[in-house]
């Protein structure tokens, strides 16, 4: 999967916010539903306690791994993801 971040504006809006695609590359209509509900079981298991307040979050799903690699490696992957994004600049 590929994340991406971003911070919002002060006062835009509160709390996590969380978006998910997978396109047509990923595969048929089953495939790619298949694929996002594996990223909002992840992002339900990892982004309550990682994620920042004030910051929008997408989850792109790829072709031939979000939908079929093992769940336990799908939730590594995010939280190395998002611990990476939120660390300081060295």
């Amino acid at each position: 999967m590929i994340v991406q971040a971003r911070r919002r504006a002060p006062g835009v809006a509160e709390g996590i916010r969380v978006g998910y695609t997978c396109s047509k590359k990923v595969g048929n209509a089953v495939l790619r539903n298949r694929a996002k509900r594996r990223l909002r079981a992840a992002a339900r298991a990892v982004l309550p306690a990682l994620g920042q307040d004030g910051w929008d979050y997408v989850l792109i799903g790829r072709r031939d791994q979000t939908a079929h690699c093992p769940f336990d490696r799908l939730v590594s992957d995010l939280t190395y993801a998002v611990t990476k994004l939120h660390r300081p600049p060295k």
